[in-house]
């Protein structure tokens, strides 16, 4: 009897000792989970889908820095950013890296709008 008690309190430990052990892993991988996708929005709703977070300010800033008309710039590449989350380097070309929603996006007058 005293053999099957110690049995079953050393079966318990390490029950208890593994539960314990994955409680600490899966704590473990949300933490980089959520460090993983901080580049990343998560957009709420029926369409639920990871988005590609883009600080569209700064790198409007500097798209938009040599232009003579930064204000103007500003916004259209606000503007642009927002819909197609993607703004070319540098501050001037390259705006086919964006694909088609950068490049096709237009003016009332058909030019292009996107900086």
């Amino acid at each position: 009897m005293e053999k099957k008690r110690i049995c079953l309190t050393f079966l318990l430990m390490i029950t208890a000792l593994l539960f314990c052990m994955a409680k600490v892993s899966c704590a473990d991988s949300s933490v980089h989970i959520q460090e993983q996708f901080t580049d990343f929005e998560v957009v709420k709703g029926p369409n639920r889908r990871l988005l590609l977070f883009v600080d569209c300010r700064t790198r409007c800033n500097v798209r938009c820095s040599k232009h003579s008309r930064k204000n103007v710039c500003m916004r259209a590449c606000a503007t642009c950013c927002l819909r197609c989350k993607c703004v070319p380097p540098g501050t001037y070309g390259k705006r086919e890296l964006c694909g088609k929603c950068y490049t096709g996006m237009t003016t009332h007058g058909n030019k292009p709008k996107c900086p």
